[in-house]
């Protein structure tokens, strides 16, 4: 988890929201990656998302069996959707994200026995850390809101 920070550091650096992943088989790290949505111009391009891409082009299968998935913040319905689609065998996150978290905060698909694959969660694990960066970053973007051209207006905050 403390490299999946790393990488949360990273993207804030960088002017993304600081979400970082890592994505471990056994004792290898596959992938680590973080937020790059405003970088690529890509509404996917989440932390979570590229080191699942990766880690399958590194294994050589889009199917990651026996890997575990360390990401900051709690996996939105997107990203929860390819841990799924790629049988990731466990997850450990570090805050909930209220908002928009797949696995306990809005929704809980690692319960949902629909599914056809349900992976292990750990919730809570370097949470404040976590937590503390995100809110650190979005207090510092409160109140203007830079678009992808680098122009600033104002925002309305409820």
């Amino acid at each position: 988890m403390r490299l999946a920070l790393q990488a949360a550091l990273k993207a804030e650096e960088a002017g993304e929201v600081p979400v970082g992943a890592v994505l471990v088989k056994g004792n290898e790290v596959l992938s680590i990656a973080h937020n790059e949505v405003i970088t690529r111009l890509d509404p996917t391009a989440h932390a979570e998302i590229l080191a699942l891409q990766a880690g399958a082009k590194l294994i050589g299968n889009y199917r990651l069996l026996d890997t575990e998935l360390y990401v900051t913040i709690e996996p939105c319905l997107m990203c929860a959707g390819a841990l799924i689609h790629a049988r990731v065998k466990r997850l450990v996150f570090g805050a909930h994200e209220p908002k928009m978290g797949a696995f306990g905060s809005l929704y809980d698909l690692s319960k949902d026995e629909r599914l056809n694959h349900r992976l292990e969660v750990e919730s809570g694990v370097l949470a404040q850390e976590a937590q503390a960066l995100m809110q650190s970053f979005f207090k510092r973007r409160r109140g203007t809101e830079e678009d992808v051209t680098g122009a600033t207006r104002n925002r309305l905050v409820p």
